[in-house]
């Protein structure tokens, strides 16, 4: 009985609570509603940055182990950054600074090819305005949190034994096919439960989103607060949406360890 999660009847009482006030207040069920508004918002943008994550991350991982000088260097220069500076503060560099300068880069190139697609052409048309904020937003997450990714890849990679390296290549295989077809398979089984970890921190991180304006469940409680003065109700209405959205998540993520686990034992 000591290990049983109390905390969890803990959390589904205050749950069921506001459950029935949302069901039965009408300011609260007002809250809901607006705060519902977000929520397609919150999850679409933690869905794709996470992707793009996903993906910067294992690029960035296999530079961290990569043999070659440059881009061991331009991979470790990736996490160093992304670990020393605040995601917010990342967020707002790429969005207010990296997005214009990008959209210059466009413009300079449609300069360039203008004697083949006319000087007026859609690259020399492009503005950073035509770059949404949402767009931004996930980038600059996913950035964020490729940094993070690329040593959870790098820890798996070089969990995995140099023996099946050296195996792999006595076969004929070529150092990617090696990475491609053994090394990365088992890695990447190895650090699901982390990767799912980064998952939830992300969906929480999400709402940092709306320094910039996106219309995530969060801003739609700021602004609903402030236009209502019911700070009380808004925000702990949005922290339980939060809280609700983590616990899922923890849940499948320890479902998910459980199993490896248990597969683990069996194969072992």
């Amino acid at each position: 009985m000591a290990r049983w999660p109390w905390w969890l009847l803990i959390i589904v009482f205050f749950g069921a609570l506001i459950a029935w006030n949302a069901m039965t207040s009408e300011l609260y069920s007002a809250i809901f509603n607006r705060l519902l508004l977000g929520i397609g918002v919150t999850i679409f943008t933690t869905l794709v940055a996470y992707g793009l994550a996903i993906a910067i991350g294992l690029i960035a991982g296999l530079g961290r182990v990569s043999q070659n000088p440059v881009i061991y260097n331009i991979a470790t220069l990736y996490v160093q950054v992304i670990r020393g500076v605040p995601i917010l503060v990342q967020l707002l560099v790429i969005a207010f600074v990296i997005v214009p300068i990008v959209m210059d880069g466009v413009n300079l190139l449609g300069n360039a090819l203008a004697p083949i697609w006319g000087a007026d052409n859609l690259l020399v048309r492009a503005k950073p305005q035509d770059v949404p904020f949402l767009t931004r937003s996930i980038i600059a997450l996913a950035i964020a949190y490729g940094g993070f990714q690329a040593e959870t890849f790098r820890a798996g990679i070089q969990s995995i034994s140099k023996g099946q390296m050296e195996a792999a290549r006595s076969l004929g295989m070529s150092y990617w096919q090696a990475m491609r077809y053994v090394i990365l398979p088992q890695a990447i089984r190895r650090v699901l439960p982390p990767l799912g970890n980064d998952f939830i921190a992300m969906l929480k991180d999400s709402s940092l989103v709306s320094v910039l304006g996106v219309r995530d469940i969060t801003q739609e409680a700021r602004l609903y607060a402030a236009a209502s003065f019911r700070f009380l109700e808004t925000y702990t209405s949005l922290a339980f949406l939060y809280l609700a959205m983590t616990i899922v998540l923890s849940l499948g993520v320890k479902w998910l360890e459980n199993r490896l686990n248990s597969e683990g034992r069996a194969q072992g």
